[in-house]
């Protein structure tokens, strides 16, 4: 394959395309941020191209950032997409990128042909495992699984590398013999998300002191399953005798329902929305006894991974990749209101300064500057050197694969 030359002038022009970013969307909109910031600090010139109400290019802490007019999807609480080819096209020769980066392997699929016709280099960055969306949707397995695979197939073969967070989302590519896939995993802000943050007039304004106090930070909507951790709470109360309370923190097409729900069965639920400010969802993550992660197809969860920044240990699904993630900090559970009840009470028997240090730890296995370096590694770019006070080296992977805690 024909490749122009690298620039010098100032790094590489680094053009990244996402779908499903909106002002509320969570893991990815904080994944495109950080990255952005670090290839900007690593001497290259990032642009961000997302769908939004109408046209906008500005200047940010993470590059440039240009949004073109996008329809809503139907039934997705605010998701748009990039639906005119033509117009994105002609940005993107406009743009002149050295590197293609693209953050949908539906919609956005037809880019790596662009990028091949004009002789950039392209990565796929996979998000979601196609197998495990397809499945919490309903699809029978047997046809999940083909299907996935056609997807698949087609998107190793139009980009030049497909890029995967954990094993587990890699393992569908590995499963159709495909050669160009790379690993990096994602990182979380140290800084921000701290133990520290733990607020004693929030959790007096969440609980009382007697009560057990558990938070979902999650956008609530199908495919994150919100529902099990209205379960979990009503089984821990219940049978278990725990005196939980929950908060929920995050917006999305299912909060009416999931409000109805809890009124319903008189369960102690307060829905906060979203958080739009970090130090908000810090304070929240670090005052609460333990999080509930029960989405079964998240491939990393960088909500998950906060939590654990802010030092406190997180329930999560067995099927998705955040056992990989969290590892001994956590634990994994059934994919049911029973399951995840089990493993909150096992979180909650440790020692408490045990499990919090034991969180805070697993969290500063990942760094932003880490994963910054891995993507433009996986992009065949020049990378920054790590932060000495960073807390992990570029070289370290802490998704070495090992047995997932159970809690059956």
């Amino acid at each position: 394959m024909n490749r122009e030359p690298a620039r010098t002038d100032g790094g590489l022009c680094i053009v990244r395309v996402a779908n499903f970013v909106t002002p509320v969307s969570g893991g990815l909109r904080t994944a495109l941020r950080h990255l952005g910031a670090g290839y900007l600090s690593a001497g290259h010139r990032p642009v961000l191209v997302v769908p939004g109400p109408a046209r906008s290019d500005e200047w940010t802490e993470q590059g440039r950032v240009i949004t073109l007019p996008g329809p809503h999807v139907p039934g997705t609480g605010g998701y748009r997409v990039l639906r005119d080819r033509r117009r994105l096209a002609a940005l993107l020769e406009e743009l002149a990128p050295d590197r293609l980066e693209v953050s949908d392997r539906t919609t956005l699929r037809w880019t790596g042909g662009w990028a091949r016709a004009h002789g950039v280099r392209s990565m796929m960055v996979s998000h979601e495992s196609a197998t495990g969306v397809l499945g919490a949707r309903g699809v029978p397995s047997g046809t999940a699984r083909r299907f996935a695979d056609r997807l698949n197939s087609r998107t190793a073969r139009d980009y030049d590398t497909v890029l995967c967070t954990t094993a587990w989302a890699a393992e569908e590519f590995g499963r159709i013999g495909a050669r160009n896939v790379e690993r990096a995993p994602l990182g979380v802000d140290l800084e921000t998300m701290r133990p520290e943050c733990h607020d004693p007039s929030l959790r007096a304004e969440l609980a009382d002191p007697r009560q057990v106090l558990l938070v979902m930070c999650s956008r609530l909507s199908g495919e994150k399953r919100p529902e099990r951790a209205l379960e979990a709470l009503a089984e821990l109360r219940r049978r278990h005798r725990v005196p939980a309370v929950l908060a929920v923190a995050g917006a999305g097409p299912l909060r009416g329902r999931l409000e109805r729900r809890a009124a319903q069965l008189r369960l102690p639920v307060r829905f906060l929305g979203h958080l739009a400010e970090r130090s908000q969802l810090a304070s929240l993550l670090a005052t609460a006894d333990a999080v509930i992660a029960p989405g079964p197809v998240e491939t990393f969860g960088l909500a998950a991974l906060e939590t654990l920044a802010c030092g406190t240990p997180v329930a999560v699904s067995r099927s998705s990749a955040l056992p990989q993630v969290v590892g001994a900090a956590g634990l994994a559970a059934a994919d049911t209101g029973a399951g995840f009840a089990l493993a909150v009470r096992e979180l909650l028997e440790r020692p408490e300064a045990e499990r919090r240090a034991a969180a805070r730890a697993r969290a500063e296995q990942f760094s932003w500057s880490a994963a910054t370096t891995a993507f433009l590694t996986a992009h065949r770019a020049a990378t920054a050197a790590p932060s000495p006070t960073d807390g992990s080296s570029p070289a370290a992977d802490p998704l070495l694969p090992a047995a997932p805690n159970a809690a059956d």
